[in-house]
This record gives C-alpha cells, structure tokens and sequence, in this order.
C-alpha cells in the first residue's frame, strides 16, 4: 500500500511539471506588443526613446525585432536578427537608432524590452514608427507617434516711433521653432492686440517669426511679445518704454501753460547743471577743494549706477519740453551736449579694458588697452565672409548688476566702420570652430555690421536688420539679473534693439574689429572726461579724436 501510495504522488507531480512546461513554452510562443498612450514628443538635436514591449514579458534575444517607418518593411530604421542588429537599414538612421531600456527598472530584452532609441533628432523623424516583434508561432506590430518640437532662440525686441510721434511700433524676432508658435502680446496693464505675424521657413525645417504690435506711448510703460508652443513651452521678451505725449496743435490752453513749463523746466536744467560742475569740478579741471580733498580721504563713495534705455533718453527730451525730432537738432548745442555727456559720466560708469591674453594673434591693442583693429599681415581665411576668428574679450567679468560701455566706431574724421562685432559672451568659451556655433546656447550675445551684407544677431538663426545711419558710437547696456543685453545708437539718440536671454556664469564683453577699415574700434572711458587740445571744441566732439 505505502509503495503504491507513492507512486502515485510521483505520478502526479511529474504530469505536473510536464503541463507546466508546455504551458510556459507556449506562453513564450504568444504575446502581444504594447506602447506607451499618446504621442511621443522630442526636442529638435536631442535624443528620444520610443517604448515597446511583450506582454506577458518573455525573453526576446532569440526572435526578429524589427522597426520601421509606414511602407518601408524592407528598408528598417532598425533589425535586430540572429541574435544582433544587422547593417540592413535607412541611411538617414545610420548610427543614430538603437535598441534601448524603456526605463532603469528594465532588464531588456530578457523581459521583451524592445523600445527604440534615436539620436540627434531632426524635423523629418516626426511621424510614425512601427515596432514589430516576430517569433516562430506568434507576431505582433504596434505603432508609435513621434512629434517634434524645438524652441527658439531669445527673442529680439526694439521700438520705433511711427509717423503721427503718438504711438509706437514695438517688433519681435526669433528663430528656430518648430511646429509654427503662437504670438500674444501683452502690456503690464493689459492684453494687446497683434499688429501682424510673419513666419519663414529655414532650409533645416524650422520656423523664423516676427511680428509687431502698435502701442500708445501715453498708456503702457512695459510690452511682452510671448511665443509659445504650449501652456509649458513658451520664451518671452520684453522692453521698457517711456510714455511720449504730444499736445494737440491749437489748443486753448497750450501756449501759456507749455511755456510756464518751458521756463520752469530751462531754469531746473540750468541749476541742476550749475550744481553738478560745481560737485565735480575737479573731474572737469583737475583741481579740489580742501574740504572735497578730505570727504574724499576720509569716505571712499562709489557712483551709482543708473541705466541708459529709452527712459532716460527721453526724459531728457521730455524734460527739454520738445519732440524728437526738435531734441535731435537741439542736441548739437553745446550746453545740452554737456549736460548730456555729464549724465552719462556720473551716473554710468563701466570701466572697460581690453585683455590681451584672449586676443586673436592677427589683433592690434593699443597700450591704454582701449582700442583695437586688425594688423597688416592678416589674411582672411575666406575672401568677403566675416573674420569672426578676430576677436578680444574685456578684462572685466560681471555675474550680475547692470552695466554699461560705449564703443567709438568713427574715428579720425573718416566714415563710421563698415566692419564690427560687439557683444557679451561667457567666460573663457572662445574655441567653438565657426560662426554656426557662436550662439545664444554656446554663450554669445552679440550685434555685428556686415558691411554691405547688413547689421545681424547671434540668435541660433541670424536676423538681418537695417540701421540708418550707420552707428557712429555704440551704446551697451548689460541687465544680468533680467537677462537683457540692449544697443544703442549713441549719436543719434536712439534704442537699437535688447536680446532677451537667461545668463549663467561670469560674462565678459566680447569685440571684434573686422576688416578692411581704417578706423580701429575704440572703447571709450566714461570714468573722466577727455580734455580737448582747443578749449572752444565741445567736451563731446573731443571724445572723437585720437
């Protein structure tokens, strides 16, 4: 009994074991293939893993693994056969697909991991992909959606006046977007309408946009252009503006009104001008009294910074109780240029030398450490393309706070330079090998004159502008905190553009001279004034001499 009794048991643990065998090796026969829900969304030059597996998991090291694109069976983005990946697929996806883990818990395709992996994403991978998994009795075959996305460069903004001097046309460019973004603009008081929205299509796929909105200088004092893909992926830009108010031709009450200001506003210029050379005398003529002599060597007092943008600009105009165009021909005046120029001197005072240890071997610098040009024996690599190899950093680096330096590019009584660039970059980021690489991402903030091919950004893909006149003395105004670096157009009283960006590290001032012109490219010192030769020369027209 007892020996029957157990052969029985055995029996049936031994039939066990044979039922589960074939119940395991059929399941391994059988499964299907599943895929995360939803679109799969990559960044334009980034990598993206397309997720794919077995259901139940089951070891897929010995089975055909197959991916590729809608009618193109034969020519796979990837294959995986005889146990590796074979040379048989899509030329675009040469060494850029691979067979990948959906997530770090993933044991690969021991647990039916078959998930794609694809590099340095272009616009045309967007689309779908089939993932196909074949063994001897079972197959299977789900697809993918693929979407891509890229955001584009910092977005330029600058203002102009339009016609009627009531209103202002504000401007906004960026590159390198892909789908096409949306446009809103705002005020720091309300939404704003869209004056128009261009776009342009780039040869790699990407799309360029500007657009413009019209604002009433008298109504808003901030303007946020904002470009965005979704409610997560947006840039935004913005710039400050003074309000601009124009009276009305005829009006009643205008004349003797406007002229008790005029006169209140010529005598508080007056006095504050008066008290100004007073206080700094001794930066106009090199002497100090006893008792400035001993606040200076008992109280070392910095000079506080104050920014030059359209505010300050136009309050000067605001003040002097004309329009632009009136200022413009008023600043030729020697007393406002005085008063303009010791405005300047108090108040914004960036001390920028040039370092020679950064300086490309074909640059000339002067001994103050000031001025720049190219030397004799330079010999462009490329005849009639821009030598940006050419450059020479500051020597000051900033990382945070605001700054501002003035740049001469009109020297000597000769034309304003055909040839410059002039910007920011981060420090010690000089060795990128062309112009391609010489962007906001790689740490380049920067405006440059082409000569006849125009004025152009360092955003990912160039904007062209157009400045009339040329620049004759340029303005650059650093926000390191707002992340705004801002040109102006010094001579004639004007906001060029302000690239808006996010700054990390120490920046340093970035210059470039050219080629082909006679005048070196000058950095001017703000911190005193420069003593002309003949005292009946204005303090201003001094600075253009060397």
């Amino acid at each position: 009994m007892s020996s029957g009794g157990d052969f029985c048991v055995c029996s049936s643990v031994l039939c066990f074991i044979i039922l589960k065998t074939i119940l395991v090796d059929a399941a391994g026969d059988s499964f299907n293939l599943e895929v995360s829900p939803g679109p799969i969304v990559g960044q334009l030059g980034s990598s993206v893993i397309l997720p794919c597996w077995t259901s139940p998991p089951i070891n897929t090291e010995a089975l055909e693994i197959r991916w590729y694109l809608p009618e193109q069976f034969n020519f796979p983005v990837l294959l995986y056969h005889d146990g590796k990946v074979q040379e048989t697929q899509e030329e675009q996806y040469r060494n850029r697909s691979s067979l990948t883990l959906r997530s770090v818990q993933s044991n690969g395709l021991k647990d039916g991991d078959v998930s794609l992996r694809l590099e340095n994403l272009r616009i045309g991978d967007a689309g779908v992909f089939h993932c196909y998994v074949s063994g001897d009795k079972s197959y299977d075959s789900q697809v993918v959606t693929l979407n891509i996305t890229a955001v584009g460069s910092p977005l330029v903004l600058f203002s102009q006046p339009v016609s009627d001097d009531t209103r202002l046309n504000v401007s906004c460019r960026s590159s390198g977007w892909f789908p096409e973004p949306s446009v809103a603009w705002k005020s720091d008081r309300m939404d704003l309408s869209t004056g128009g929205t261009s776009h342009t299509r780039a040869t790699d796929g990407t799309f360029s946009v500007q657009s413009w909105t019209l604002v009433s200088s008298s109504d808003v004092q901030q303007v946020f252009c904002h470009l965005s893909l979704s409610s997560e992926v947006e840039r935004k830009g913005g710039i400050d503006i003074q309000a601009i108010r124009s009276y009305s031709a005829g009006s009643p009450s205008e004349g003797p009104w406007k002229a008790l200001f005029l006169t209140f506003v010529i005598f508080s210029l007056l006095g504050l001008f008066g008290f100004i050379i007073y206080k700094y005398r001794e930066k106009l003529t090199g002497k100090k009294t006893d008792e400035e002599k001993t606040d200076e060597e008992t109280n070392a007092q910095t000079t506080p910074l104050m920014v030059l943008n359209d505010e300050l600009i136009k309050k000067l105009r605001k003040h002097a109780g004309m329009k632009s165009s009136q200022f413009l021909f008023f600043k030729d005046n020697l007393m406002m240029k005085i008063i303009f120029f010791i405005f300047v001197l108090i108040y914004l005072t960036a001390v920028i030398t040039l370092d020679p240890k950064s300086a490309h071997p074909d640059l000339t610098i002067s001994k103050d450490l000031r001025a720049v040009r190219d030397s004799d024996s330079y010999q462009p690599k490329e005849s009639g393309v821009f030598p940006y190899e050419l450059c020479v950093c500051g020597d000051q680096a900033f990382n945070d706070g605001q700054h501002y330096w003035e740049v001469e590019l009109q020297l000597n009584n000769v034309n304003p330079k055909d040839y410059w660039l002039i910007g920011l970059m981060k420090q010690g980021n000089y060795d990128l090998p062309d112009k391609s690489a010489l962007t906001p991402s790689n740490g380049f903030w920067f405006l440059c004159s082409d000569g006849p091919n125009g004025f152009h950004t360092s955003t990912e893909t160039s904007i062209t502008l157009s400045f009339s006149p040329k620049p004759q003395r340029l303005g650059v105004l650093l926000d390191y905190d707002k992340g705004q670096l801002s040109f102006y157009d010094i001579t004639e009283y004007k906001h060029l553009l302000t690239m808006n960006t996010k700054f990390s590290g120490s920046v340093v001032p970035l210059f470039n001279p050219g080629v082909g012109d006679i005048s070196s490219l000058k950095i001017l010192d703000l911190s005193e004034p420069a003593e002309a030769s003949d005292p009946t020369v204005p303090l201003l027209d001094s600075l253009n001499t060397t």
